[in-house]
């Protein structure tokens, strides 16, 4: 008679097939399912998009993609070669969702080898490693008429913008007409901070966002001085604007009454204009509006007023507050989702955009266009004089805001019939022939804001793999300005996927409990610091002899000597309660900190030893159960 095997032996023999079966699996998956995935993250930012197939699937020409990847060089170094492999699949995923018109080639440009000439013929960036080794880890992609587009580096830092990288580039080559914007700005987009000058000197480079926009368009400036705007341009972009005369309103008037598409960005005060021209000097308008032409549009706007939003505020570092050097700016405005149109192509897939000094947009009376909010403040704001920004401390303004209750109008579309803004006939020097008095529709999008094109406020340099500097945006404002060029061109192949990467996220529960703690503290705050500086007067000028001023010893009388010494005790209150004051300012914000690093470091620990407990004493009830029986 065969003797049972006993529990031990099945326990071991089923974690022997288990193990087998998990590599089984693990063989089989790696070599039939190696472009497969799951995307677990909230923004899908590893799933391939559907902007994304729609270009490989309208491609009519053969593109072909030359993947550069020094694999021996880059061995040693588990991101990079992480890295690699993901833009190695994700390649492959393109090749076939083309039905071959992507075609791939990975080639390993070694040392001394043609690959390697061909890399640095191609303008592709190698990093250098820490034994002296260069790695090269970019993309080459070129067309059927000769047409060629870069990625010189795959940094890893850009690492959730991988598939708008490589699909742009696509589009580009797809793409061998570009559309022509022309640019009619005061403000040096395409030198950048510092005007001219700088960039001469190599001290300048254009902005972000312009740089993204000659990727894409052929950008032509238009003159200070123009009297009629070229034919072929298919958006005219006007930023900052100059006062225009009435011959140059006149072109735009009909321009836009032929059909022509415009994007308009104005301010109220442009910190980006201020700063432009370096040494103080600003090369642009601190404050520019359209008024003639924003009437025919139907576009209401205050040139002097500036949105101050308490919620939406941004945290800054100022100088002359020591004892609480953050604070609250609510003129420098951190944007959301719930402050953007969601239904909107130009602004549904945006999540962030950082604004400063913005102004406020309004449907005007009696107007015949639609109006048609893209981007609102919240409920928190209200508008301040111009003047009066410039003139208060950061710390002071929240004090300032007397909300509404609604929101105002950040940015808009306008479209439908409109009339010219010249009902009486051309003005004197404008040609009067084709003149146009009305038109159906007409499309439109108006900004209160430049600094939008502020690198600062969204975008960090990388410069740690060399060469060319490579831009790590942290929030949407070039997205902003490249979907709003490409939807009034009538493309938007790109707006699907360019802004779902952006991963930083701004703790807004933490954000608001800052504000409503500001706005509550802080003018009990000044009162002390006040009270604190009237009271160190006074002290100084006891001991003074009653002339702060004076150099000279003066005996003190004894009641002389026991109010200073009473201001002393009071000086020392005053400083209690200030910094009893600024301990509430943190309060909540302290404890929310406390609860979330609790939840992320105990919380779960804790769950998982309650379940193993309560799963211990039912195993154990269980078997008390069965001996029982």
């Amino acid at each position: 008679m065969t003797r049972p095997l006993s529990r031990r032996v099945y326990a071991i023999t089923a974690l022997i097939l288990a193990a087998i079966i998990f590599v089984a699996i693990n063989i089989g998956s790696d070599a039939s399912l190696t472009t497969e995935q799951i995307d677990l993250t909230q923004n899908g930012l590893y799933t391939i998009s559907k902007g994304t197939k729609e270009i490989l699937r309208s491609l009519k020409e053969p593109i072909t993609l030359k993947f550069y990847y020094s694999k021996k060089s880059a061995a040693d170094y588990a991101q990079i070669s992480a890295y690699a492999t993901r833009v190695r699949d994700l390649l492959q995923r393109y090749a076939t969702l083309s039905n071959g018109k992507v075609i791939v080639e990975e080639l390993d440009p070694a040392p001394y080898t043609r690959a390697e000439d061909e890399a640095n013929a191609a303008g592709l960036t190698g990093a250098q490693t820490d034994n002296g080794h260069i790695v090269y880890f970019g993309l080459v992609g070129t067309n059927t008429i000769d047409g060629t587009q870069t990625i010189p580096f795959f940094s890893l830092k850009r690492e959730p913008f991988l598939e708008y990288d490589i699909t742009s580039l696509i589009y580009r080559l797809s793409q061998p007409t570009k559309p022509v914007i022309g640019v009619l700005s005061s403000l040096p987009l395409d030198v950048g901070a510092g005007g001219m000058m700088a960039a001469l000197q190599g001290r300048a480079q254009p902005y972000v966002a312009w740089q993204q926009l000659t990727q894409n368009y052929k950008t032509r400036m238009i003159p200070a001085d123009f009297k009629t705007l070229p034919r072929n341009i298919a958006v005219l972009m006007i930023v900052q604007p100059n006062k225009l005369n009435a011959v140059q309103q006149y072109a735009i008037d009909q321009y836009v009454l032929r059909g022509g598409h415009v994007l308009v960005f104005v301010d109220p005060r442009s910190d980006l204009a201020v700063a432009s021209g370096g040494g103080g000097q600003p090369v642009a308008p601190a404050s520019s509006d359209l008024p003639k032409l924003f009437k025919a549009w139907g576009i209401g706007f205050n040139p002097h007023k500036i949105i101050a939003d308490g919620q939406l505020a941004q945290q800054v570092e100022v100088q002359d507050n020591p004892h609480n050097p953050i604070v609250l700016y609510p003129t420098w405005l951190r944007i959301g989702k719930a402050q953007m149109n969601r239904k909107d192509q130009v602004t549904a897939n945006l999540s962030d955009l950082n604004l400063a000094t913005v102004g406020a947009l309004f449907p005007a009376k009696g107007a015949t266009t639609h109006f048609t909010p893209l981007i609102t403040s919240s409920d928190d704001a209200s508008l301040i004089a111009t003047s009066r920004v410039q003139l208060t401390p950061p710390q002071d303004l929240l004090s300032a805001i007397h909300p509404m209750g609604k929101p105002f109008v950040i940015a808009a579309r306008i479209s439908g019939p409109a009339r010219t803004a010249f009902p009486d006939g051309a003005p004197p020097g404008a040609p009067a022939k084709g003149e146009i008095k009305s038109a159906k529709t007409i499309n439109l999008i108006v900004m209160a804001d430049t600094d939008i094109f502020d690198d600062h406020f969204w975008v960090r340099m990388d410069e740690s793999y060399g060469g060319k500097p490579i831009a790590e945006p942290f929030a949407d404002n070039g997205a902003f300005i490249l979907n709003a060029v490409e939807n009034l061109t009538g493309s938007n192949a790109l707006i699907s996927l360019r802004t779902r990467s952006v991963s930083e996220r701004p703790f807004t529960v933490v954000k608001e409990l800052q504000a409503e703690a500001q706005a509550e503290f802080q003018q009990q705050a000044n009162d002390l610091q006040q009270k604190l500086a009237d009271t160190e007067h006074k002290l100084k000028t006891l001991e003074g002899g009653g002339d702060a001023s004076s150099g000279t010893v003066v005996q003190l009388s004894s009641k002389q000597q026991n109010e200073i010494e009473a201001f002393k005790r009071e000086l020392i209150d005053t400083r209690l309660q200030l910094r009893r004051v600024q301990l509430n300012l943190r309060k909540s914000v302290d404890q929310l900190g406390s609860i979330l690093a609790f939840l992320n470091i105990a919380f779960v620990p804790i769950l998982v030893a309650l379940f193993a407990i309560v799963l211990a004493w039912l195993r154990r009830r269980r078997r008390a159960r069965a001996v029982s029986l």
